[in-house]
């Protein structure tokens, strides 16, 4: 009879207990139902706002995914309180789990946070020519952690992005034209005014070069074993590279035909017998 009579006290506890939570838990449900749609809502004017901003996918992405997660979150934390749970121990117990999971993922959220950067400042875009942390290449793909680079060579270099938001980057494809400087050195006997008309001409000979600004030749030096000179001319970062190596090219050969001497490094040797 008293475990019959306990079984009837908890029983009435429980319906007690149920009854009073039924206003708290009625409320907790239709926080969470409105929230979902309140949440839903909010996605889709984010989508329609990014639709019509040129930011970049990945950023458009991160950004989308980082609101929704919030957004769940906040409604979460409203659904646990109004249940009962005290908002302060919630509080506590993210912030401790927050703190530790910085610790552990410092150097990931320094890259993170310097993904955020790029993606919004745009320092470089994909298809640029860069160079950065001693590495020249183009921009293949720009994710929220790091950056990956195709060299010369085809080979992919991936670069944090926290190292690439804090130390110096060269965009060579900012600007929409890119000077060139070439060095050349001509023997002390050759004419160091035909080599100059000559570098001239090789640069009006190509139509990638630009006529404007004007193509320029100056005598840069007088070394150990050649008088140096320095071609400037512009071309668009769109052909850059095609009018570098000819002009390389076609003034080694006209050097040649003209009888221009190209200095080298040479050793005599006298054999005494």
């Amino acid at each position: 009879m008293d475990k019959l009579t306990n079984y009837e006290v908890h029983v009435e506890n429980a319906i007690k207990w149920f009854w009073d939570a039924l206003p708290s838990l009625l409320m907790a449900l239709a926080i969470l139902f409105i929230g979902i749609y309140v949440v839903r809502f909010i996605n889709r004017m984010v989508k329609k706002f990014f639709a019509k901003k040129d930011y970049d996918p990945a950023l458009e992405t991160f950004l989308q995914s980082f609101i929704s997660i919030a957004l769940k979150l906040i409604l979460f934390v409203l659904v646990i309180t109004q249940l009962g749970v005290q908002s302060s121990s919630l509080v506590a117990i993210v912030g401790a789990a927050g703190l530790a999971i910085g610790l552990a993922l410092q150097g990931s959220l320094s890259n993170f946070a310097g993904g955020v950067l790029i993606l919004v400042f745009k320092p470089f875009k994909v298809g640029d020519f860069i160079s950065a942390q001693g590495l020249d290449g183009t921009v293949r793909e720009i994710t929220i952690f790091y950056t990956k680079l195709t060299t010369f060579g085809n080979q992919v270099a991936i670069i944090p992005n926290g190292k690439l938001s804090n130390d110096n980057v060269v965009n060579y494809n900012m600007m929409p034209t890119r000077r060139d400087n070439i060095k050349v050195g001509i023997g002390y006997g050759s004419n160091i005014k035909a080599a100059k008309d000559i570098l001239l001409q090789i640069c009006a000979d190509n139509e990638n070069i630009l006529k404007e600004p004007v193509p320029e030749v100056y005598v840069d030096g007088l070394g150990d074993s050649s008088v140096n000179l320095t071609l400037r001319f512009w071309a668009d970062v769109t052909v850059f590279w095609p009018a570098h190596f000819y002009v390389i090219e076609e003034t080694k050969s006209r050097f040649d035909a003209a009888g221009i001497e190209i200095p080298f490094p040479q050793r005599d040797v006298h054999m005494k017998s």
